[in-house]
């Protein structure tokens, strides 16, 4: 087998340099463990951004993926299969949405509402003029409309983006109610919590505040659950907790456990705006990542992980305020919903500069945002485990200097 150094040197070699991993290599995994080449030991409480949501190498979805790719993985979709059909009415009635058209990433999902939104006022007023609303910091993907509704101008640096998209401050009700009425909305597009941007949960009457504008002014609400979906906030998702419906939804990460999926999902209203031969994806839907998606929701079900994240979520939420207040010159607040929580750095630390310190003691974190430390394990994760990422942090702190 190949040595650490030597995988590294065939990856500076080969890989496009658009990424800065750590500079070790991973091999295995089971639950919320993690092993290198070397076979060290991580707690994984990033779970590949929020997406390995029941955990690594879970026995149910490693035999049921052996299973399919033995039978049917991909036909198109100029063919029905199976899977796929079963998925689709499994996920609209976990989400209570009507219609479900399948792709494979968030950004392919966040597109496919921008493409939703803009054909549906095209087909209401013969015209796409009209604005769409973001809000600033959010985090939407990296295709161009996808990439043009994100509020974090660095991510758009060098690349322009698509017209007709006005960003606003995330939260201030007050300024999406002052767009004049003269001005069409065609759609808001919102994270329930934005994850990326700094781990933000939504004010306290912001979504309904954003429901009750739409409606008046004939836009579509589009929820943008990518990362706080398939029960990661404590609902399965996190729209389900506002008593009402978005228009729609896009969702990815945490659907297929691992394996590439995303859905757009829309109500009924909706689902004869994109008519054949207007989106698509050639690989959307496949056998394959429909069992993935299956067995994925199966096991949320069945181990009740909806209620697990709820759980978890309020004792690391309790660990990081412990944190806070022992810490009081490092750390400024901990935030978020569910098992998806960020600590938040005092000003003068950078969250990035933390994070090797942390896998040296075998700890796993992703950062959001500058000054963010972001926890997104695994909804299998134990307690004891959450635990250990917190004491790591809880020794790494004293040693950061400004």
């Amino acid at each position: 087998m190949a040595s650490t150094s030597e995988l590294l040197d065939l990856a500076h070699k080969h890989l496009y340099g658009n990424y800065k991993p750590a500079p070790f290599v991973l091999r295995s995994g089971r639950g919320a463990e993690l092993f290198d080449v070397d076979g060290k030991r991580y707690v994984d409480l990033c779970a590949g951004v929020a997406v390995c949501a029941v955990g690594h190498s879970h026995p149910v979805m490693a035999a049921r993926l052996a299973e399919q790719a033995g039978k049917l993985m991909h036909v198109s979709n100029y063919f029905f299969n199976e899977e796929n059909v079963l998925l689709a009415k499994e996920l609209t009635e976990a989400t209570c949405m009507d219609r479900a058209l399948f792709c494979n990433s968030g950004a392919e999902a966040n597109e496919a509402i921008f493409k939703l939104a803009r054909r549906a006022a095209w087909m209401k007023r013969g015209t796409t003029d009209g604005i769409i609303v973001a809000f600033h910091n959010a985090f939407h993907g990296r295709t161009m409309g996808a990439l043009s509704m994100t509020g974090t101008p660095k991510y758009r640096e060098g690349f322009g983006t698509v017209e007709g998209v006005v960003h606003l401050p995330f939260g201030d009700l007050a300024a999406v109610q002052a767009i004049p009425t003269d001005k069409p909305v065609i759609a808001v597009i919102v994270e329930p919590v934005q994850g990326e941007g700094g781990v933000f949960p939504a004010p306290a009457g912001f979504l309904a505040g954003l429901r009750a504008f739409c409606n008046d002014r004939g836009a579509m609400l589009l929820a943008d659950e990518v990362q706080t979906g398939i029960a990661r906030t404590g609902a399965f998702l996190a729209f389900h907790k506002e008593g009402f419906r978005p228009d729609a939804v896009a969702l990815a990460k945490g659907l297929g456990g691992g394996f590439p999926i995303g859905a757009m999902l829309t109500t009924e209203e909706y689902a004869g705006v994109l008519t054949p031969g207007t989106h698509g994806s050639t690989y959307g839907g496949n056998a394959l990542a429909s069992v993935a998606a299956r067995t994925v929701l199966s096991i949320v079900k069945e181990e009740k992980l909806a209620e697990r994240a709820e759980t978890l979520g309020a004792k690391l939420s309790e660990m990081l305020n412990d944190l806070v207040k022992a810490f009081p010159d490092h750390c400024e607040l901990e935030r978020g919903r569910g098992l998806l929580r960020g600590l938040v750095l005092r000003e003068g630390f950078v969250a990035r500069d933390v994070l090797p310190k942390l896998q040296e003691k075998g700890i796993l974190l992703t950062a959001a945002g500058d000054r963010v430390l972001r926890f997104s394990p695994p909804l299998v994760v134990q307690e004891s485990e959450l635990a250990e990422g917190v004491e790591a942090i809880r020794q790494v702190l004293p040693t950061l200097g400004k």
